[in-house]
C-alpha cells in the first residue's frame, strides 16, 4: 500500500493502521483488500512491515478523527481518510525496492508513471519471501480513543451525486475486484477455465492477480500458478465495464504474446460484445451482467457479487 508522506507513514506504523482517501481510488482499495489479507507498506523506495487486515471500516466521521491530517489539493477540494484497515503487525522489516522480490512494484512504478497507483497486489511466492524478512514484530500498536462511526459501504452506477464512504462510483476497477473474488472460490474458478476452454488450469494450484503493469499496457487480471514449478502458466483476462471492440482484442493479442510460451491464451471480458467479432482461436469471450439487482441503486460488494453472472459467447 503507498503512504504519500513519512509522516503518515509512522502514523500508521505506530497506529496499527491503514487509511485511503475519500477519492475513487481510495474505495476501489478499500473493496480490493479484504480481512484475512497480508499488507505492506510502501513508501519512498522501500517497503516496510507484514500486517494481516482484521477488520475494514467505513467511517462516517473521518474529517474530525487522527492520526492523519486531511489531505488539501492543490487544484481545490479537501480528502479525509474515511477508507480504514485495522492491522496486526506480523514482521518489522525496512527492505529496498529494488530487491528481485519487489521487482512487480518498480514495474508498476516505472510504467504507471509514479505512485498514483493507491496499492499494487503482490503474488503467493511474495509473500513467502516477505514472511521472512526483518523479524517477529511485537509491537503493540498505539491505543484509540476515538469516537468512530462506522458505516457501509455501497457503489452505484450514475453520473455523480456520489458520498464516500457510503456511496462511491461503480467503474471498471471494481468490476475487476468483484471477478477476482469470484475467481478465488475454487468451484467458480472451475467453471470459468471450463466455460472459457483453458482445462490446462483445472489441476493446477492457481491465484488471480489484478492490475499488473506490462510494456503492452496494464493487464486487467491474471489468473497464474499460485506455486510454479517448473513451469508457470498464465491466462490474461481484458474487462471492459460496458463495449468491447477490436483495440481490446488487439490489445488482449499484445498480452498474450508476450506472455508466450506460457500463456495457452486469453479471455475478453465485457458486458456488451459485437455480434460480428473476429475473434482468433485462442481468445474466448465473456458477457458480464448483474441479475436482480439495480446498478442505478447503491449496492454492496456483497450483493454485486452474488449477482454477477458470467456467459460465454460463441462467434
Amino acid at each position: 500500500m503507498a503512504v504519500s508522506t513519512q509522516e503518515n507513514l509512522e502514523l500508521c506504523r505506530d497506529y496499527g493502521l491503514a487509511g485511503f482517501p475519500s477519492s475513487q481510488n481510495g474505495a476501489w482499495t478499500f473493496a480490493d483488500i479484504e480481512e484475512g489479507d497480508f499488507v505492506s507498506f510502501v513508501y519512498g523506495a522501500n517497503a516496510y512491515d507484514l500486517y494481516e487486515v482484521t477488520e475494514k471500516r467505513a467511517v462516517l466521521n473521518a474529517e474530525n478523527l487522527p492520526p492523519w491530517p486531511s489531505l488539501e489539493l492543490t487544484q481545490g477540494g479537501t480528502y479525509h481518510f474515511p477508507f480504514r484497515l485495522e492491522l496486526q503487525p506480523k514482521r518489522e522489516l525496512s527492505e529496498s525496492l529494488v530487491r528481485s522480490e519487489f521487482q512487480y512494484i518498480a514495474e508498476n512504478l516505472l510504467l504507471r508513471g509514479g505512485y498514483s497507483r493507491t496499492h499494487f497486489q503482490a503474488d503467493t511466492t511474495t509473500l513467502q519471501q516477505v514472511s521472512q524478512m526483518g523479524e517477529v514484530d511485537d509491537r503493540t500498536p498505539r491505543k484509540r480513543d476515538w469516537d468512530v462511526e462506522t458505516g457501509t459501504a455501497h457503489w452505484v452506477r450514475r453520473r455523480g451525486g456520489f458520498e464516500p464512504p457510503v456511496e462511491n462510483k461503480f467503474k471498471e476497477e471494481i468490476l475487476h475486484v468483484l471477478l477476482r473474488r469470484r475467481l478465488s472460490d475454487h468451484e467458480k474458478l472451475t467453471e470459468f477455465v471450463q466455460m472459457t476452454g483453458f482445462p490446462e488450469f483445472l489441476d493446477r494450484d492457481v491465484e488471480v492477480l489484478g492490475e499488473r503493469a506490462l510494456p503492452e499496457g496494464h493487464l486487467d487480471l491474471v489468473l497464474k500458478d499460485a506455486k510454479p514449478v517448473g513451469d508457470s502458466l498464465q491466462l490474461p483476462i481484458e474487462v471492459k465495464l460496458n463495449r468491447c471492440d477490436d483495440s481490446h482484442l488487439d490489445q488482449l493479442r499484445g498480452y498474450i504474446e508476450q506472455l508466450e510460451p506460457e500463456c495457452p491464451g486469453g479471455v475478453l471480458l465485457a458486458e456488451t460484445i459485437p455480434k460480428s467479432f473476429d475473434v482468433p482461436d485462442d481468445v474466448s469471450l465473456v458477457r458480464a451482467k448483474f441479475d436482480g439487482i439495480d446498478m442505478g441503486e447503491p449496492q454492496t460488494l456483497s450483493a454485486m457479487e452474488n449477482a454477477l453472472t458470467l456467459q460465454s459467447i460463441s462467434q
